[in-house]
């Protein structure tokens, strides 16, 4: 069976804009992998199914062999957007929306359209719907974030301020200075899932008299 250009051409547009809707929800919550690059994962799978299904038609080809090899060599992608943060592990959720994006571009690229368009809106409702359900039921997070501040008056005020700010409750807190006008908090907190540790941390160090802030 033959392929025009026109239907290659379609393939490789509707690939691009199905990687780039799940593209869109990582890219607006700053994960490493977002919107670029689901769309080339996307397109790539669509362009590699596309030369297997119909490059090699005058010998014996076999379509799904390549494709397990996308299915699998996507994997390398996804680890390089998992992290660690002290205990927690993040990036999971943005490695397997690009092994997703992968089986999107390979259904695409087989000319399977609505199985395409589908299990995109339903990977988007799951990023998006999920993830709001984590926020407001998942439990809090047990934390040990440590500073270094000035020891002035008024300085532990502006630190409770900012994590009053991020709803985080702090359990424990304990206070060590020293000679040089510093003191060492350390603290045993939750976080509300609603918010992000880097951003808690982020406006800490940001917060005049806090020199250092980070979780244990």
């Amino acid at each position: 069976m033959e392929i025009t250009n026109v239907e290659i051409a379609a393939r490789l547009v509707l690939a691009l804009i199905l990687g780039g809707l799940v593209g869109l929800e990582r890219e607006s919550h700053g994960r490493p992998a977002g919107f670029r690059t689901h769309i080339l994962v996307s397109m790539g799978s669509a362009l590699i199914m596309i030369v297997s299904a119909y490059a090699f038609q005058a010998g014996r080809s076999d379509p799904g062999r390549i494709a397990a090899q996308v299915v699998s060599g996507i994997g390398f992608l996804g680890a390089g957007t998992i992290m660690r943060e002290g205990a927690t592990i993040r990036g999971l959720t943005t490695a397997a929306s690009l092994w997703t994006t992968a089986g999107i571009g390979l259904t695409v690229g087989s000319g399977l359209y609505f199985p395409a368009i589908l299990g995109t809106v339903l990977v988007v409702l799951t990023l998006v719907a999920l993830n709001q359900l984590e926020w407001r039921y998942i439990t809090t997070k047990h934390e040990a974030l440590t500073m270094v501040i000035h020891d002035t008056p008024g300085q532990l005020a502006r630190v409770f301020a900012v994590l009053a700010k991020y709803d985080v409750d702090v359990k424990n807190v304990e206070l060590t200075g020293d000679d040089l006008g510093e003191a060492k908090l350390d603290l045993q907190v939750d976080i509300s899932p609603k918010f992000s540790r880097v951003s808690i941390i982020e406006e800490l160090v940001s917060t005049p008299g806090v020199k250092r802030a980070s979780y244990k």
